[in-house]
């Protein structure tokens, strides 16, 4: 029986895109040549990374004066080339979490860090924004944390370059692009498979330090070659692209954001219906992506319990990451409804055998 994939990453993605990656790697578009082994200079591939390049610009509404970059090395790559790109003397750093965190290390080594936090990670800062210096180079925030489950749904308003992790959120929901400098994610959450990473970027923020940055980490070789400077990840892409084909005709972005709403919804009512359960984030920022929850108080013996009760219901990928704890459940946009409903009434009849 197939199972419902709550896994935070590498995570569920369209069995559309799945399917048309297998058949792929056994013969690449009828060259009888596998996907893994085309060059990614023949003009196969070409016409596939075009297509993911203009597939992200159409659904997000990408402006003109942006390039969509695929490089690799993940969002954790990005930590250092946002700074080592833009930071002359400093920044500022919304921190959600433990990627935000990391993010902050590495831009501590090119300058000075300006950085908002709540100690416990369970809400997004109010008023921050307001509290930005005026001479930093740019603002940097993780719109969703798959570790807390806090999601930032607002798009910032600021006099210099908005920078973006949208690791675990993107094409989730409708963003305005024109105000971000860059937005960047590690795609295997609602994308691809793991080693492909997207960068949004606006070419005119670049070029402003005096540094010398290495040729790798220079967003300009990237946007000049067409991000073939060096090998692509070329299957990562090819089932990138065939995801993005699969969120066009399934409605968009403004269809993903219902998809995820409902789902969501479904699943933290049930959080907060039952005794069992409770929610460990502020209403206002509950993630739609990253549902986290606990056993409240009285019922925490009961937790290894629920986990193999889940598990015996075909369920994968609930168990929160190792350094919170409880329970985590992923709603990327390929997570059919069946499965949060199938959640829910484990949920239920939990409570019933132990309330």
């Amino acid at each position: 029986m197939k199972k419902h994939n709550f896994y935070a990453g590498p995570s569920i993605l369209p069995d559309q895109a799945l399917e048309a990656t297998a058949e792929a790697l056994k013969d690449f578009d009828g060259t009888g040549v596998s996907l893994a082994s085309i060059s990614h200079r023949s003009k196969q591939f070409d016409a596939v990374i075009k297509e993911a390049q203009d597939l992200i610009k159409e659904l997000l509404g990408v402006p003109e004066g942006y390039h969509v970059l695929f490089l690799g090395g993940g969002a954790s790559t990005q930590f250092a080339m946002v700074p080592f790109n833009l930071m002359n003397k400093k920044a500022a750093y919304l921190n959600t979490g433990a990627w935000s965190k990391k993010a902050v290390k590495e831009a501590k080594l090119f300058g000075e860090v300006v950085e908002f936090k709540n100690e416990d990670f369970n809400a997004i800062p109010k008023g921050w924004e307001k509290e930005v210096p005026s001479d930093v180079d740019y603002v940097h925030i993780t719109t969703n944390n798959t570790i807390y489950g806090t999601e930032i749904f607002e798009d910032f308003d600021f006099d210099v370059p908005v920078i973006a992790d949208m690791s675990s959120d993107i094409m989730s929901r409708p963003v305005d692009v024109s105000k971000y400098g860059i937005i960047y994610g590690g795609a295997q959450k609602n994308l691809a498979p793991s080693g492909v990473t997207f960068v949004i970027i606006r070419e005119d923020i670049l070029g402003k330090v005096e540094r010398e940055i290495p040729t790798m980490l220079n967003y300009k070789t990237h946007i000049e070659k067409e991000s073939l400077f060096n090998t692509p990840p070329v299957i990562p892409i090819f089932t990138l692209m065939q995801t993005l084909r699969w969120v066009k005709e399934n409605g968009g972005v403004e269809a993903m954001q219902k998809r995820a709403d409902e789902k969501a919804g479904m699943l933290y009512d049930e959080i907060d219906r039952n005794k069992l359960f409770k929610g460990t984030v502020a209403k206002e920022d509950r993630s739609k992506m990253n549902i986290c929850f606990v056993m409240n108080e009285e019922y925490q013996e009961l937790e290894k319990a629920f986990m193999e009760y889940a598990t015996e219901r075909n369920m994968v990928g609930i168990k929160g990451h190792r350094s919170v704890g409880g329970f985590r459940a992923s709603n990327y946009n390929a997570l059919p409804k069946e499965s949060i409903e199938a959640l829910v009434k484990a949920m239920q009849d939990f409570e019933k055998e132990n309330a």
